[in-house]
């Protein structure tokens, strides 16, 4: 097999079945390199038929109208606007719910002057965090609470805020709403009062409710927008919205640890209740089509009189992985590297380093890929001379197939025959290139998923690492790079496969034309590396040749 034509469709291949892999993996499905990597499977899983049926099924009204059955309630409900350094939000009293959240330290991607929006309660987008009580006809996220007087704007280090419920059932809601300083993560406490005279046991709930519009990155890279559940015992698991739609959800349905969350491309919602108590999960969908993930966490009896107080933590920001680490086991993996975890995590941290060094991530994109090229040089190194060995013995190639092409057999005998004689191995240049694809992989998602490329520029036009080049150049920066190693590489000796050779450049600049410019960039300094590299190799190797022809 001809070593050139060998390595351009592996590299080809591989390109397609990444984007392929890109796309399954945005579904929520496994990844075609390691299939059930990103979605464990526990026992104790099922379809979301009746795991949120006991649930008021009501869901907070859109700015223009309520929720089906619900009118008078969201007429009476009021938006209660908190200010922070890092939040802009609304707390409706219907509820007490968090209806509206926009992070004011990241800008939104096509409107400068205004910010990422996660929880949203507009026609076009519906997405909240809201909790209440069921077990009997108990306060839930359909009654109007009442804010008690007090701040809402942060002053100090942090901002409490506290909503009341009306008595129902015997029980009263009491909310608390604590913000904290330079934090995405607020404190939110559910203190719940019996006003009766006999002992209640109600079960608290925590959901995240949007609707199934999906945020996606850029063209050709999609990522997953969904639902997760996350526990010790069960690891990460992601929910496509499809999947509740046709009943097949599987997830975790019990554990004591862990957090649910609502995960889209860079940012990402959790609630996380107190570790140790036992809680159920929850994944389903509303009457009103939208979509819903939470925990249900029984609680003990409240005797007569009593109260019982629920902590739990909200998380809303962007996926910056060592903030997240920080916040809660196994957070961090709602920035999805997949299987290649143990790859990128080791990357992500090298590129970052280099980033505290440098201060800015292109030229820290850069610094990555020459520190890889590095470390796999006497790798490549083998790789470009057996290519180079290849081209050398092309002619002869060539002619022992013309001699032979009647005769198949005798043909690969005379070709393996000439592979022994010279000491080449057909494949000694495309193994190494395999061995590298898991490091490429790997780094390919890590910045794909790295919210801290997006709004960060490198140089002159590109403003944007996250984002497409605005004006194709390093698209046809990596085309030219890859027509030279074209030519650098052996020609096949089928006119229609070296043709299909030529046409590859081309084909790779249109695929690459609507990814990330940190991607591209990646790809056009690994190109012209490797050209610096077989280049060399091939001018060492013909010096070698002419000394033992003198």
């Amino acid at each position: 097999m001809d070593i050139k034509r060998t390595v351009l469709w592996v590299i080809f291949a591989l390109s397609v079945v990444m984007l392929f892999d890109n796309w399954q993996r945005a579904n929520g499905h496994s990844s075609l390199f390691f299939p059930g990597a990103e979605v464990s499977t526990p026992a104790a899983t099922g379809g979301s038929a009746t795991s949120a049926n006991d649930l008021p099924q009501a869901a907070n009204g859109a700015a223009t109208g309520s929720a089906p059955g619900n009118a008078p309630a969201t007429a009476a409900a009021q938006k209660v606007r908190i200010n922070t350094d890092v939040y802009e939000a609304d707390i409706s009293t219907q509820g007490g719910t968090l209806s509206f959240l926009a992070l004011n330290k990241w800008p939104d991607a096509d409107e400068a002057d205004k910010h990422v929006v996660l929880f949203d309660n507009t026609p076009s987008h519906q997405y909240y965090a809201r909790t209440g009580l069921i077990g009997g006809d108990y306060p839930n996220h359909n009654d109007i609470f009442t804010m008690v007087p007090g701040p809402t704007t942060l002053e100090g280090d942090s901002l409490t805020v506290k909503f009341e419920s009306p008595v129902k059932g015997g029980l009263q809601l009491v909310r608390t709403y604590t913000f904290h300083r330079g934090s995405y993560v607020i404190d939110v406490s559910n203190t719940i009062v019996n006003k009766t005279d006999a002992p209640i046991k109600p079960t608290l709930y925590m959901e995240l409710v949007r609707d199934g519009r999906e945020i996606s990155g850029a063209k050709f890279s999609h990522t997953f927008t969904g639902p997760t559940v996350y526990s010790s015992e069960d690891k990460f698991q992601k929910i496509t919205f499809s999947d509740i739609d046709k009943d097949k959800a599987k997830y975790a349905k019990q554990s004591s640890d862990g957090w649910i969350g609502m995960v889209q491309h860079y940012f990402a919602t959790a609630w996380i209740p107190k570790e140790g108590v036992p809680r159920d999960n929850y994944i389903g969908k509303l009457d009103n089509g939208l979509y819903r993930v939470g925990v249900k966490e029984p609680l003990a009896s409240i005797p007569a009189g009593g109260t019982q107080t629920v902590d739990a933590r909200l998380f809303a920001g962007p996926q910056e992985e060592h903030m997240l680490e920080q916040i809660a086991p196994g957070l961090e993996l709602t920035k999805d590297y997949g299987y290649f975890t143990i790859l990128a995590k080791p990357l992500f941290w090298l590129l970052s380093k280099l980033h505290g060094l440098i201060g800015n991530w292109g030229w820290a994109i850069i610094a990555v890929t020459v520190i890889i090229k590095l470390v796999f040089f006497p790798l490549s190194a083998a790789s470009y001379k057996s290519m180079a060995r290849m081209k050398e013995i092309t002619p002869r190639m060539q002619a022992l197939r013309e001699r032979y092409k009647g005769d198949p057999q005798k043909m690969n005998q005379a070709l393996m025959e000439l592979y022994k004689t010279e000491k080449v191995n057909p494949f000694g240049g495309c193994i190494p290139i395999v061995i590298q694809i898991p490091v490429f992989i790997a780094l390919y998602w890590v910045l794909l998923s790295s919210v801290e490329m997006r709004g960060a520029p490198w140089l002159g036009w590109i403003h944007d690492l996250s984002t497409q080049d605005p004006y194709y150049i390093l698209p046809v920066l990596m085309a030219v790079s890859m027509f030279i190693q074209t030519k650098l590489n052996p020609t096949p000796p089928d006119p229609m496969q070296a043709k299909m050779m030529m046409f590859m450049p081309l084909i790779f600049s249109v695929m690459f034309l609507f990814l990330p410019s940190g991607l591209v960039l990646y790809y056009v300094v690994n190109n012209t590396l490797s050209i610096a590299q077989q280049w060399s190799i091939n001018r060492m190797l013909g010096q070698k040749k002419e000394k033992k022809a003198a």
